[in-house]
């Protein structure tokens, strides 16, 4: 069993402040916005969409496979682990014994068990889960670039945009980065700086959650908010960039979406948490992400394309080198099936499931034999993906791994199938070509949608 290097001892380690974010999000992607350049052609597929949204469940750090959606109670001790395992209202499938609601509601998702691709860093690893696009190289200081490959919530937002009272594109709540590296792939690369999502680098959970990102800059009354002209200029004065660089000038478009929002009753609806009831609340969990699982329930409902939600090292993520089976019992574990088992309850419940495309997945999965410490370290040959709603088949599995989890059995797909099959679903033919900053045309996804797993 090839040994893959961990790359990571800063991961838990200088978590970037709001300030770091800001000045990469601007200056690493301002100048970008070649709007004459970008051109889309064959954006339709033949195949009518089944999935108007999408909520994208990343868990950064990488979960074990073994541990959750494709645990192996008939290997050697040092395989398997501690954790025994749950049937489900499928059959045949097992879960860890600590998703409990999620195998009690198996019939509303599919497990895909033979996801495999070849990146062991996190950043190249979850630029490839996040984008579809195998980096060209698997190096620990991978940073993010303007000239990455867009988020693909980025690519929705360029082709088939929303209403313009909601933002097309949000992720919360914090980024993600491997130490001092911001991770690509979680912006819009090369379409520029308008097309990045909105980030909302806030606590859902705590008391007086409050989105910042849509709040007035200071000097600018209330009163004063309809005249949009007005603010355009107020919010241009207070960019140091706005006078000093002709690149700026491609942040017009950036500052006239955010007019938008900010002049939105809508979206400012759709973050108010605090309107839902406890007993919801309580159901998707009271911590960082099951309220943000659920605040993501409630910007799909409002028209927002596509949300991700990051299960970052800024909330304990899952790179769980040491004391995997503490750690997931506790945290990782219970949080995921409290929140996913909710939002597809909440999502049917409404009538949004059909419409509503989830996945979950995260960088790679774990090492099949727990090391030394009690963990598990990188692996990328194998790793599961859940993904539910959007016209997805509920209560199937797609795929095998073989006995010890290490590598696919048959079915073998990878990050690019995996992004095709959401475009697939939003009715986006996965051939259609974007171009980057340098007019080179490049489709969408490099994959194939698995069409078997739609009904």
């Amino acid at each position: 069993m090839p040994e893959f290097p961990s790359g990571c001892r800063d991961f838990q380690q200088h978590l970037p402040n709001r300030r770091c974010a800001i000045r990469v999000g601007a200056a690493g992607l301002a100048g970008l916005t070649l709007s004459s350049l970008l051109r889309a052609e064959g954006k339709r597929s033949k195949r009518k969409a089944t999935a108007k949204s999408v909520i994208l469940l990343f868990q950064f750090g990488g979960a074990s496979h073994i541990d959750t959606f494709d645990p192996k109670p008939d290997a050697a001790a040092e395989i398997r682990g501690e954790f025994k395992t749950i049937k489900t209202r499928t059959a045949g499938l097992l879960l860890s014994e600590h998703l409990p609601k999620l195998a009690a509601r198996s019939d509303k998702f599919a497990v895909i068990r033979s996801v495999s691709h070849n990146r062991a860093n996190h950043n190249p690893g979850a630029y490839y889960s996040l984008v579809g696009r195998e980096p060209l190289t698997d190096f620990v200081t991978a940073n993010a670039a303007a000239t990455d490959f867009p988020h693909p919530g980025s690519v929705v937002d360029y082709l088939v945009p929303g209403p313009k009272d909601v933002p097309a594109s949000v992720a919360l709540p914090t980024m993600i980065a491997d130490g001092p590296f911001r991770t690509p792939g979680e912006f819009a690369g090369f379409l520029g700086k308008q097309y990045d999502p909105l980030w909302v680098l806030a606590d859902p959970n705590r008391k007086g959650f409050k989105v910042t990102e849509l709040t007035l800059p200071d000097g600018i009354d209330v009163k004063r908010i309809a005249n949009r002209d007005a603010i355009r200029s107020d919010l241009a004065k207070l960019s140091s960039l706005a006078e000093k660089s002709a690149a700026a000038k491609g942040l017009a478009d950036y500052q006239a979406r955010a007019v938008d929002l900010l002049t939105s009753p809508k979206t400012r609806a759709a973050f108010d948490i605090s309107a839902e009831s406890p007993a919801t609340r309580d159901k998707y969990g009271r911590n960082t992400y099951g309220q943000s699982v659920l605040l993501a329930r409630r910007l799909v409902e409002a028209g927002v394309r596509f949300v991700t939600v990051y299960y970052s090292p800024g909330i304990g993520g899952w790179d769980t080198h040491k004391d995997n089976f503490r750690t997931l019992k506790t945290s990782r574990l219970p949080h995921t099936d409290a929140a996913l088992s909710a939002l597809l309850e909440d999502l049917s419940d409404r009538g949004l499931l059909n419409e509503t495309l989830v996945y979950w997945t995260g960088d790679f999965g774990r090492t099949p034999k727990v090391n030394k410490d009690a963990g598990r370290d990188h692996w990328p040959p194998c790793q599961s993906v859940v993904m539910a709603g959007g016209g997805i088949k509920g209560g199937v599995t797609y795929g095998a791994s073989d006995p010890t989890g290490a590598y696919p059995k048959d079915n073998p797909l990878r990050p690019d199938d995996v992004t095709a099959t959401v475009f697939h679903a939003l009715g986006l033919d996965p051939k259609t070509e974007i171009k980057d900053q340098l007019a080179r045309p490049m489709p969408i996804s490099t994959g194939d949608p698995v069409e078997d797993l739609f009904a």
